[in-house]
């Protein structure tokens, strides 16, 4: 079959394209909305040296990544747990945390998923006024101008991180046509492969039909 042909079958059978397009993204809508939702709270922190020369401020960016390791351990967990009197378990709660720093902006953004939006941002918010306490706790030991000190740049904020009903209703509908596409040429190829008539076959193997079999009707007794 030339291209020609292909576009002419998908116009004549374009309505099973549609329909299978349809129930494929009816069907992610159904699955999306059943899925119990998950909302993700952000929250930056700024960490900022004592004084601006270019010695502390490189070993600030150092000092950065083992910021992190600390925030994310289960003493800290613990810590958020028990201020917040969380229903949680400690390695649970380091599952739905993540914490990465940007050496370029000296800032650490904290992460948290939960199915409650607000736990969301308390849970963050708390997380990072640990940060702010523990460095204010280790700047009482280091001189003033060696003091690296943490703040929270906003309040922590939350949105909808999945399901993403949209996106998985596109992707059902585009899955769709590309299923209802391949199934109407599975169909016109099995329709060619059906010889119907005498002529079709006589066309089809170069020879003669000198004879055909009626169909056998039953008899009423």
């Amino acid at each position: 079959m030339k291209i020609q042909d292909y576009i002419q079958v998908l116009k004549r059978r374009g309505w099973l394209i549609g329909l299978i397009a349809i129930l494929t993204a009816g069907s992610a809508l159904g699955f999306s909305l059943i899925q119990a939702p998950v909302y993700r709270s952000s929250v930056d922190i700024g960490i900022q040296a004592a004084r601006t020369d270019w010695g502390l401020a490189q070993t600030v960016k150092i000092l950065l990544d083992s910021y992190v390791t600390v925030m994310h351990t289960r003493p800290w967990a613990e810590r958020v747990i028990e201020d917040l009197d969380l229903m949680l378990e400690p390695d649970v709660l380091l599952g739905d945390v993540i914490i990465a720093s940007d050496s370029q902006n000296l800032t650490i953004q904290i992460d948290v998923d939960s199915n409650d939006g607000e736990q969301a941002n308390r849970i963050a918010k708390r997380w990072a006024e640990l940060l702010v306490q523990w460095r204010d706790s280790e700047n009482q030991k280091q001189q003033k101008e060696d003091r690296v000190f943490a703040q929270i740049l906003q309040e922590p904020t939350y949105r909808l991180l999945r399901p993403k009903w949209k996106i998985n209703t596109a992707a059902g509908a585009v899955f769709g046509l590309l299923l209802g596409a391949l199934a109407v040429i599975a169909l016109e190829w099995f329709d060619a492969g059906i010889i119907r008539t005498p002529r079709a076959l006589e066309e089809q193997t170069g020879l003669t039909v000198v004879g055909i079999i009626p169909p056998i009707t039953p008899t009423k007794r």
